[in-house]
């Protein structure tokens, strides 16, 4: 019989409200929390959480190397930021502690084609202490195992078509900002469109320089091209911003973004394999107004052609138990990064 697994939870946020419930009920224990936000620091967990008091006092993250020495957990999971760089230095603290760690962070999915550096400090930092760096959430389960399998019951594939779309209101600010929620038209064209009209080769300078911002479905196509066996040629994006006919209140960023401003985006990337199948995927993230819900299609053209609806997925959730499903697949993974289509398509866990 498995040990308890012991867990970390960093970023005490909007997903940890979910994470670290689902950790105890699939058995698991919370043994430290960490945060960035005074008005959680000192606090027991249940105040994100609910429930009765756990005696476990959420902490200051600048106290998280320290403090993991002491708690000793079995993995970490990480709900703060969307990209690598900004959540390294806390992957690398666990590295360096030799605790497992996995993140919510869309790149950590598959970061290998967009910050290449920092994925290969990580990887070898986490193979000297004999631990394992990984990503998943909702994309894991919805763009990633669930198109994987589908493409299973085919015979000829020519194109893998997707489109996903969800409220940025739910999964907090860094998210939102990401997806230029509350610029305008001319503010999101200079700080985010701009980026990528660049030549194949610039773009190439700025992966390796460690400077360029992948939309989701940057690294869920790289996922999906590994996990399938295909051989990426080309691949492009394209971010278009997002708007609404009426003013909407943004409780995540605390404004009113005005009529005809960037409610978020829409980032389409475009894939082409060697084997001649192409990608092309697209992800809609903003601010819903009152008559718009989430969806995730997805069709594979071939021999046959499938397509798969899924109606006002709960995002917010599937992502967090799709981190705890995936814990201790990460804790018996081999040392290093290592990304989830190496861990098998992700399975329901009834403990952890």
């Amino acid at each position: 019989m498995a040990k308890t697994l012991k867990v970390a939870q960093i970023g005490c946020g909007k997903m940890a409200k979910y994470t670290m419930r689902y950790v105890e009920e699939k058995e698991g224990k919370i043994v430290c929390a960490y945060d960035i936000d005074e008005s959680r620091i000192g606090k027991d967990i249940s105040v994100v959480c609910g429930g009765d008091t756990r005696n476990v006092i959420i902490e200051n993250v600048k106290d998280l190397e320290k403090s993991l020495k002491k708690h000793k957990p079995d993995i970490a999971i990480i709900t703060t930021m969307s990209l690598m760089k900004d959540i390294y230095d806390v992957m690398l603290i666990c590295a360096k502690c030799g605790v497992n760690a996995i993140s919510t962070c869309e790149e950590a999915f598959f970061p290998m084609n967009s910050s290449p550096k920092i994925t290969k400090k990580l990887d070898k930092v986490a193979k000297e202490n004999n631990c394992t760096l990984s990503g998943s959430g909702y994309q894991d389960t919805s763009w990633g195992s669930l198109i994987s399998v589908l493409a299973g019951s085919t015979q000829k594939i020519t194109k893998i078509k997707g489109r996903s779309s969800y409220n940025v209101e739910d999964y907090g600010i860094a998210l939102a900002e990401v997806h230029g929620a509350g610029l305008t038209l001319k503010e999101f064209d200079e700080k985010i469109a701009s980026a990528d009209r660049i030549s194949d080769e610039e773009r190439a300078k700025v992966i390796n320089a460690g400077d360029y911002s992948p939309s989701y479905m940057w690294t869920v196509n790289g996922w999906l091209c590994e996990k399938l066996g295909l051989h990426v040629t080309r691949q492009t994006q394209k971010c278009v911003p997002q708007t609404y006919k009426e003013d909407l209140n943004s409780s995540t960023l605390n404004m009113t973004i005005k009529r005809g401003d960037a409610t978020g985006m829409s980032a389409v990337v475009t894939t082409t394999t060697k084997e001649g199948i192409t990608l092309e995927t697209e992800c809609i993230g903003k601010v819903y107004g009152p008559d718009e819900y989430d969806e995730n299609q997805w069709t594979i053209e071939g021999e046959p052609t499938t397509t798969i609806t899924v109606s006002r997925p709960a995002t917010v959730e599937m992502t967090c138990a799709s981190i705890v499903n995936r814990l201790r697949d990460v804790v018996n993974a081999e040392p290093g990064y290592v990304t989830t289509d190496k861990m098998g398509d992700i399975n329901f866990k009834l403990k952890i």
